[in-house]
């Protein structure tokens, strides 16, 4: 029982004597545990905005008022440009979705409240499929202000009367509308018009606007038309193009820590000090580990994406030339990660732990797991300084987006700059001797 005792000791004392691998494994779950729920739930907080575009294509009063209430509210960060613009900013990703208010929609919405026999006006929303959670918030909220604005208008002293006039001649002449209907339409429009002609235009609407929700005979007085915005015009959404740049990202940076634990096992061996002794120098050594490591994530990521398009039909619509930049650039990215995580990690113990916290929480911020649009705004802000962010949101972009090698360059350079960062630390702190 002394031997059992003494060997459990053994254990528990080698294992808390490594205060770094320790401390690296309870600040794992705690953090990726605080990331979450800051994320999916705790105490309420300010919504984020979601950025929309609008296109007004009536500039009626009734659509003045719709832009007005938009932009009003909190929900939204609300762009007011040009179509093609707007198209161009969902593909970009700069906007969740963009809704095209027609020509004509101020006269014909208020009428199609009042009679389902009347054609609908159609409103298009253009929305980024690889958001499409947010669409339904868009179309909530759209409605919601169309519905407002569209309310006003029908019921209101100066526009309502001649929209009235317009829909009883409608009804009256109807041939395949049922006569209790006929009969409690009109009943309806008369009281309307009393109250229009009593009171206050503005509380004759409010109020006309609360009854005239829950009335027999009334309908949504519009359309909405979803079209997704891709690299190609009706080219469908394909969700693989962005789970394998999430999960390439994430897998190719793993790999980055075996990058980092062989060159200290090679250290624990004595190897780095024999090649000191050569005449070579600490660049040129920490370099070649470098370059080697640049290769092997860039097969990696080739063989990856040859996968895709193979087998789940990922394509690219973008520039080829600016995804081979990409994924040259992000090659370099891990290997100088890899090399950083070895020079903090010390041990190859605590340098696993660490670089498996480490890439787990880069992977997360950079959208990976988790669309980075349903972050809190400070934290899609902060999403902007890590690396796969950066990655991801390139490789999506010759993909399914379809954008050209203009749309490379950023995150090129930002990755190159990461990699810069990491080298020279790395290159700065390696100890030669464990």
């Amino acid at each position: 029982m002394d031997a059992f005792i003494a060997l459990i000791r053994k254990d528990l004392v080698l294992y808390f004597s490594n205060k770094r691998a320790l401390l690296i494994t309870l600040a794992a779950p705690i953090l990726i545990a605080a990331f979450f729920g800051s994320v999916m739930g705790g105490p309420p907080k300010k919504p984020t905005r979601v950025p929309v575009a609008l296109v007004d294509l009536d500039g009626s009063a009734v659509s003045k008022a719709i832009v007005a209430s938009m932009r009003a509210d909190e929900s939204f960060d609300l762009q007011e440009v040009s179509e093609p613009d707007a198209i161009a900013r969902v593909r970009e990703g700069k906007v969740r979705a963009a809704a095209v208010i027609p020509a004509g929609f101020g006269d014909a919405a208020p009428k199609a409240m009042f009679s389902t026999r009347t054609k609908k006006p159609e409103i298009v929303v253009h929305y980024d499929p690889s958001q499409a959670i947010a669409l339904q918030l868009v179309k909530g909220l759209l409605a919601e202000h169309v519905m407002k604005s569209v309310s006003r208008a029908a019921f209101s002293f100066e526009t309502g009367s001649k929209t009235l006039t317009d829909i009883r001649g409608q009804v009256k002449s109807a041939p395949d509308m049922n006569e209790a209907e006929r009969r409690d339409l009109l009943g309806l429009f008369d009281s309307i018009e009393r109250m229009q002609s009593h009171q206050k235009p503005a509380t004759g609407a409010a109020a006309s606007s609360k009854a005239g929700g829950d009335a027999p005979g009334f309908s949504m007085p519009f359309e909405t038309k979803q079209m997704e915005v891709t690299g190609k015009v009706n080219a469908k959404y394909n969700g693989f193009a962005h789970s394998f740049a999430g999960m390439g990202v994430q897998f190719v940076l793993f790999m980055g820590i075996e990058i980092g634990v062989g060159i200290l096992l090679m250290r624990r061996m004595g190897l780095w000090k024999r090649l000191r002794a050569a005449p070579v120098s600490r660049t040129l050594l920490l370099g070649s580990r470098i370059a080697s490591g640049t290769l092997i994530a860039a097969l990696l990521m080739a063989g990856i994406y040859a996968a895709a398009i193979a087998f789940f039909g990922v394509h690219i619509e973008g520039s080829v030339a600016g995804f081979v930049m990409i994924t040259i650039a992000f090659a370099v990215l891990t290997s100088s990660f890899g090399l950083l995580i070895a020079a903090l990690g010390k041990t190859p113990e605590a340098t696993r732990g660490l670089a498996v916290l480490a890439t787990l929480l880069l992977v997360m911020l950079g959208g990976a797991w988790v669309p980075a649009f349903v972050f809190p705004e400070w934290l899609q802000t902060v999403t902007l300084f890590t690396p796969t962010r950066w990655a991801v949101d390139g490789l999506e972009a010759m993909t399914w987006r379809g954008l050209g090698i203009e749309a490379a360059w950023a995150p090129v350079g930002a990755m190159l700059a990461f990699a810069a960062v990491f080298a020279a630390i790395a290159i700065k702190r390696f100890d030669w001797e464990e």
